[in-house]
């Protein structure tokens, strides 16, 4: 994709948000106090189907829990890879989403790593860095 091709950030969150429904989010916590899982939580109340990535858990809102997300793209179609994880160690998870087919990486707010995004594109996949799904979902429709 060249830059006169490229689509712009809101344009990006825009296509994400109007084409998938199924969203592996790696580092989704059981603890209902985590913002892993209320954006999971709130993701799940809009229709989306969430397939949870945690090594420490087996189901995760109502859900089979993964460990990696290799695993899960064993078992299950992934559109969308939302990642709950410090900068420092989204390299291997933006590698996995790549392997297993997804479309789009999404960086929750304050995660950003720019080196991963560039191979993500290369690959490419859309990809939104240091913002919130829940945020941008409600800005986009309302949450309804």
């Amino acid at each position: 994709m060249t830059p006169e091709t490229a689509m712009s950030e809101q344009e990006t969150i825009r296509h994400i948000l109007d084409t998938y429904r199924t969203v592996a989010v790696v580092g989704l916590s059981p603890h209902t106090h985590r913002d892993s899982h209320e954006v999971a939580r709130y993701m799940q109340s809009q229709g989306w189907r969430i397939i949870p990535i945690n090594p420490n858990a087996d189901r995760i809102l109502g859900e089979k829990a993964y460990p990696s997300l290799s695993r899960a793209a064993q078992h299950e179609h992934i559109e969308l890879v939302d990642i709950f994880r410090n900068s420092a160690d989204v390299p291997p998870v933006v590698e996995e989403a790549i392997a297993a087919g997804a479309q789009a990486i999404w960086l929750q707010l304050g995660i950003v790593h720019e080196g991963c995004a560039t191979q993500a594109r290369q690959a490419h996949l859309q990809v939104v860095q240091n913002k919130c799904l829940l945020v941008e979902h409600r800005r986009h429709f309302g949450g309804r």
